[in-house]
């Protein structure tokens, strides 16, 4: 209870199944006050679905959410009002202005409209000049700034992100990572799904991939990089190989530049240590060296088997 209480969110033991086909296979994972957690996988994967569930749009199959210590089931009331949620769809409303929108959507939480943090709202997401627009005059990265807007209105403690940047443009992605970064340094944990893996790399303190339903990995960003890619050695040799040296197999060697380069691969979590002294009892000698990590992406294609990384924006 002690976990549930001092979490922000808590997916316990997660299943969901449409028409006998299982979507959500026994899923867990927490996510701590204020931090950004990243979701991936595939399409298909079970992400959205994860997510819908936790926003309380798609029914639980089995098992448990609970949001800031108030299972989303029984105390529904308490856990909405915490939680935003920018959905992967456009969801709007044709009959009012973006204006009119934002000045009723905090009623539906029950919370009161605030002027002032709805103007920062309007400021910070570039929605002033477009005011009086009805949603149908607005373009796609507009909708998606006010769906953002329409998010955040009535504070919620955890905002929801289902690749809120697809299909929009370099200029409004980055703009809105950077109003994420704020809120999120003012306190608002952010949950995000993106098929953007540099996005999720560079903005995630933690991520967890899902594929087929199971969640495959979860770990500190970083962590998880380093523990699952390898990386790559580009070796400056003194004297030119003609031939590659045996014993070398497991780095899978390559030479280049008329055997004056020599590349090698470092298996997970292993150093360029036992490399080089193999190398230097060979009478190999090593004029200089360059390292070469793998990034998110590489580590993502590993775990899921996919070649090209995500595609496409929408997954169930």
């Amino acid at each position: 209870m002690y976990i549930r209480a001092m979490s922000a969110l808590v997916i316990e033991n997660l299943h969901k199944s449409f028409d006998g086909v299982p979507a959500v296979k026994g899923v867990n994972f927490t996510i701590k006050k204020g931090e950004i957690f990243g979701l991936l996988g595939p399409n298909g994967a079970g992400k959205s679905t994860t997510i819908n569930m936790i926003a309380g749009v798609v029914r639980l199959g089995s098992g448990s959410i609970t949001a800031f210590g108030y299972d989303n089931q029984r105390d529904y009331r308490h856990t909405r009002r915490m939680l935003g949620v920018v959905h992967q769809e456009v969801v709007i409303d044709n009959f009012f202005t973006v204006d009119q929108a934002l000045k009723l959507h905090a009623g539906y939480y029950g919370v009161k409209d605030d002027p002032d943090w709805r103007q920062l709202l309007i400021d910070r997401l570039g929605l002033q000049p477009h005011l009086h627009k009805v949603m149908l005059k607005l373009s796609g990265g507009l909708k998606r700034r006010f769906m953002i807007a329409k998010a955040l209105i009535h504070r919620p403690q955890l905002l929801i992100l289902d690749e809120p940047t697809a299909g929009v443009d370099v200029e409004l992605r980055h703009s809105l990572w950077d109003f994420v970064r704020e809120i999120n340094r003012q306190g608002t944990t952010i949950l995000l799904t993106t098929h953007y893996l540099e996005e999720a790399e560079e903005m995630c303190d933690r991520i967890a991939i899902m594929n087929h339903g199971d969640l495959i990995a979860m770990e500190e960003t970083q962590k998880l990089i380093r523990r699952l890619s390898k990386r790559q050695l580009r070796l400056w040799l003194e004297q030119p190989l003609v031939e590659l040296p045996s014993g070398l197999e497991l780095y899978s060697p390559k030479l280049e530049e008329d055997g004056n380069v020599l590349l090698l691969s470092l298996p997970a979590g292993e150093g360029a240590g036992n490399v080089l002294a193999q190398l230097a009892e060979s009478g190999i000698k090593v004029q200089d060296i360059e390292t070469d990590q793998n990034s998110l992406e590489d580590v993502f294609i590993h775990l899921t088997g996919m070649k090209g990384g995500v595609n496409g924006h929408h997954s169930r």
